[in-house]
């Protein structure tokens, strides 16, 4: 016996509604997916003032997560006067946030962290193992962060940081001083100029912007983003020192420093 026209019409209405359901869950799951896989590298370390003190900051664009929980991570953190030398320099926890303490005038600040093996498992979660662990990853790395803060350009240019196998300096031993200026920066790698780095030119503003690309020699010029704090990012992925266990290795390299504001 045919179905009567009210009955029809009550199944497509059980029927849209079951798919309303259903997209839901899948956006929430999607959305959900996207926040666990951007946890293991998407982050980086970057230096920000703080209550007047130096800080040290982990995160991505606005998000500043807890720093002093990663602060074991740290390898190092490393300080420079106005000539270039070596001075010494801390990370000391304050409340919610790693300040730097030091003893003498810092021109720049350094600190490198690593942040150990992740894998990403088919369903896009990221897990603390290798892929040795995670059998079905589609993703796995070992992530390095770096960060490099200039409080004042030292004499003799900012020096590579020992330690620090991803590095961003001012190529021209220069800062322009005012927001739009262009600054020509130069990117290393163990030491040597390195092409085809990432370069997010503000990524406390807008992380997810299209990176440019140094050039064979490790060049890269692109414009002051802020009369402010500026956070400029290298990105580079290498190959596995360690294939068994992961796949590849990501550094991630950020340089930063403050343009000043009109005075009051």
């Amino acid at each position: 016996m045919p179905e009567q026209p009210g009955a029809l019409i009550r199944k497509a209405i059980i029927v849209r509604r079951i798919s309303s359901y259903i997209s839901a869950v899948i956006a929430v799951a999607t959305v959900a997916t996207a926040l666990a896989s951007s946890a293991a590298s998407a982050h980086a370390i970057w230096f920000a003032q703080r209550a007047k003190q130096l800080a040290m900051v982990y995160g991505v664009g606005a998000d500043d997560l807890d720093a002093v929980k990663r602060m074991p991570l740290v390898t190092a953190v490393a300080g420079y006067d106005a000539d270039g030398l070596p001075v010494t320099a801390t990370l000391r926890a304050a409340g919610a946030i790693p300040v730097v303490d030091s003893d003498e005038p810092l021109a720049v600040v350094a600190a490198a962290m690593d942040y150990g093996v992740w894998s990403k498992d088919g369903a896009g979660v990221f897990h603390n193992k290798g892929h040795d662990e995670i059998k079905d990853a589609t993703v796995s790395e070992h992530n390095f962060k770096y960060a490099v803060h200039i409080n004042q350009l030292p004499k003799k240019g900012v020096p590579l940081v020992p330690g620090h196998k991803l590095q961003l300096i001012p190529a021209d031993n220069f800062i322009p001083q005012s927001m739009g200026q262009p600054i020509r920066l130069r990117a290393f790698y163990d030491g040597k100029p390195a092409a085809n780095v990432d370069i997010l030119h503000d990524y406390v503003n807008d992380p997810d912007q299209t990176p440019s690309k140094t050039d064979a020699q490790g060049y890269v010029t692109l414009p002051v983003r802020n009369q402010g704090l500026n956070v400029i990012v290298g990105i580079l992925v290498t190959g596995s020192d360690n294939p068994a266990r992961y796949r590849q290795m990501e550094h991630r390299a950020s340089l930063s420093f403050v343009l000043p504001h009109l005075p009051e």
